[in-house]
Parts: C-alpha cells; sequence; structure tokens
C-alpha cells in the first residue's frame, strides 16, 4: 500500500455529485466540494468520452500531511457521551468506513468529506510531545483519555508512523487510564504496553465490529480488518487480560440489524465482557455519501434501508439532538435497543465493570523540575477515582 508524505497544501478539485468515482479499495463513490467551498466543479461530458477517463482514472493513493495543532487533548461536555476527553493522532481515515460520522470534519481543511477523506490524511507528528506537555501542567486533572473517538488510532499509516503507541508510552509512563476503540488488528502490537496498564486497570478495548458478513464489510469498510480477525483481536486481548468489549457501530438498519444477537454472542465467546451500540449516524455531506454507496452496492434495498434510517430519524436522514443522536427514537430505535439489552442480559456482557484507576497519575517531568515541586509539596502526583 503506497503513502505519500507531503508538506504542501492538499487542496484540490473535488467533482460533483453526479460523477461515479467508485474505486476498489476506497468506501466513498464520490468527492464532492465541502460545505464551506464556494465554488464546485461539476464535470461535463464533451463528446470524447472525458467523464469515463475521469471514472476510469487508478484508485488515489493515500497521502500524508502534518497537522501542526499546538494542543492534542480535545474536550467535550456532551451528556450521551462517557468521556470528557480524547486524542486523535489522524485526521482523516484510511479505512474509508463509508458511514463514518467524522467525514465531514475534513471540510474544515477545505477538503471533501467523500475520496478525500480516505486519501488525504493528517498526522500529529508532535502528537506525544505535546500530550506530555499537557499532562505536565499543574492545573490537570486526571479523567480516561479515549482514544479512537473520531478517527482509527490504528489505521493503517499507524504501522509506519507509530503515534498511537507514542500516545501509550506517554500514557503509560504518567499512568493515566486510557480507553481505545478501534476496528483494526494492530491494537495488538501495543499488548506490551496495554497489558502492562491494564494490570494497574489503566487500560479498555473495544473492537468496533459492524457486521461478521465479510461482502459487506469489505464495502462498508474496504481497508479494515476482516470481520474474523477482529473477533481473533478480541480473544487475544482478552487473552491478555485486558478488559475487552465490542461496539456494534453502527446498526444500520436493514443490511445490519439482524446480526446483533449472533454478533454478541461470538463476541462474548471471544472473551468480551463488555457491548456498546450506535445508530448509523448521517450528518451532512456523509448523507448524500451514503445514498450514493447504496445505490452503487445496494439499490435494490436503497428505498427500505432510507425509509428505516428516516423512521428513527424524526422523518429525516439524521438527528443531531443530545440523547437521540446515538440510538435513534421511535418504534423502530426502541425495538433495536430491547433487542441488543435482552441479548447483553442473557450473555452476561455489561455486569458490574469496576472503572479505570485515575488516583495514580503522576504528571510526567516535562523539563526537569517537576521532581522540585513535589519535593516543595506544590505539585501534587495523584488524581481521582473515575
Amino acid at each position: 500500500m503506497d503513502h505519500a508524505i507531503t508538506q504542501g497544501s492538499a487542496r484540490k478539485p473535488a467533482y460533483g455529485h453526479a460523477l461515479n468515482l467508485a474505486h476498489k479499495g476506497r468506501g466513498a463513490t464520490r468527492n464532492p466540494a465541502g460545505r464551506f467551498e464556494r465554488l464546485s466543479q461539476e464535470p461535463e461530458d464533451d463528446g470524447w468520452a472525458s467523464l469515463g477517463e475521469i471514472a476510469a482514472a487508478p484508485p488515489p493513493a493515500t497521502e500524508i500531511f502534518a497537522d501542526t495543532s499546538r494542543s492534542v487533548i480535545a474536550r467535550n461536555d456532551s451528556p450521551d457521551l462517557p468521556f470528557d476527553r480524547s486524542v486523535n493522532p489522524y485526521r482523516g481515515c484510511e479505512h474509508g468506513c463509508i458511514y463514518c460520522f467524522a467525514r465531514p470534519t475534513h471540510n474544515f481543511l477545505g477538503l471533501s468529506a467523500g475520496l478525500d477523506f480516505e486519501t488525504k490524511i493528517w498526522a500529529k507528528h508532535d502528537v506525544a510531545r505535546l500530550l506530555r506537555a499537557e499532562l505536565a501542567k499543574p492545573g490537570y486533572r486526571c479523567r480516561p483519555i479515549a482514544l479512537g473517538t473520531n478517527t482509527d488510532p490504528y489505521q493503517p499509516i499507524e504501522r509506519r508512523l507509530a503515534l498511537t503507541r507514542s500516545i501509550l508510552e506517554v500514557l503509560r509512563e504518567a499512568r493515566h487510564p486510557v480507553g481505545i476503540v478501534t476496528k483494526s488488528s494492530l491494537v495488538l502490537r501495543d499488548l506490551d504496553i496495554l497489558g502492562e496498564m491494564a494490570r494497574d486497570g489503566l487500560a479498555r478495548v473495544s473492537i468496533s465490529i459492524t457486521t461478521q458478513d465479510r461482502t459487506l464489510a469489505r464495502r462498508l469498510e474496504p481497508r479494515a480488518t476482516t470481520p474474523s480477525r477482529r473477533f481473533e483481536t478480541v480473544r487475544m486481548l482478552a487473552g491478555a487480560g485486558i478488559d475487552t468489549g465490542v461496539m456494534t457501530a453502527p446498526v444500520i438498519p436493514g443490511l445490519t440489524d439482524h446480526e446483533i444477537e449472533a454478533l454478541l454472542e461470538n463476541a462474548r465467546d471471544a472473551g468480551a465482557t463488555h457491548a456498546g451500540y450506535v445508530m448509523l449516524r448521517l450528518p451532512h455531506d456523509v448523507r448524500e455519501l451514503f445514498d450514493a454507496w447504496l445505490q452503487e452496492h445496494y439499490p435494490l434495498r436503497r428505498t427500505h434501508v432510507l425509509s428505516l434510517i428516516r423512521q428513527m430519524r424524526g422523518g429525516r436522514l439524521n438527528d443531531p439532538g443530545f440523547g437521540s443522536r446515538l440510538t435513534g427514537r421511535g418504534v423502530y430505535a426502541d425495538l433495536v435497543r430491547r433487542r441488543f439489552e435482552r441479548a447483553c442480559d442473557r450473555l452476561g456482557l455489561n455486569g458490574r465493570r469496576v472503572p479505570m484507576r485515575c488516583d495514580r497519575f503522576e504528571a510526567p517531568d516535562r523539563d526537569g523540575q517537576l521532581e522540585l515541586f513535589r519535593q516543595a509539596g506544590r505539585f501534587p502526583a495523584g488524581g481521582d477515582t473515575a
């Protein structure tokens, strides 16, 4: 798999909605201009088969750009999220999941939520140094940090850049709790760190499994680990003593919702102790991208799938409201919720869970002066339990 490290601008023409750009190994079949752009391009047939040449072009290679953010801990006060801070070493995701709610964030970079999102990846090369500096601030209060909240921390480029591993090394040194969500078996590379942290109550991992159907998974998540390998990843993480669960996310009505019970049972058998789910969300450009994907791969199911989504989203394809955006509302959403809860109860998932430890936190020594502050009683070493 080719990756190009680029330092210049990532802004290139984004084609309009009419042109089919379906490529093997890529999820999006469109590359529409971002919603903040004043100009967009609509390709026209000039009579010389120009549209066919564009559509038949080789799949775009992945380009890596340097993200020069000056801070890396993102805070949120959302009432429907179980964490208040997260770190994302990458913007954009090469897995290419067509349903990814993070796709529209590429619009803030002047890029498309379509193919741009999965081919133009921004990497925070200084993430470990910046994280260390933020954890070392005197006012920092320890709470679990979430990895994988926006884009996957173990997407393919992580094999070479190892930014997620550098984050874990800082967190291990600081004895800081971390929760990870990923759909990649690459997380097994870091078993040495995660196993050590888990023994101290500092690590928890959830593997995202959308479907057990390999053909469907290849179309939904073209560059992600296969479903069978993800179940094996659950088995190996649990075998290493790490608190491991699954996220059936997203549940796609009319495509994957019939798999809930069987998926949870296989996850339990692999060693998962907890499970969660999120209903399909289609914010901003993702609505059109997902619709085009259905038309390309499942045209006979398209109308039914979109109808079920509208039933759960108040007649729309997206509902951003707190309390309903993750689970949906209405009869169909309630049915999915009850099925999920009953399956978890029957399988013994989501029993009493021990919270991760925050009282072991030790601020990292950023400048060699930390121990002097501690000895002077000006910089406490511990945090709270969360």
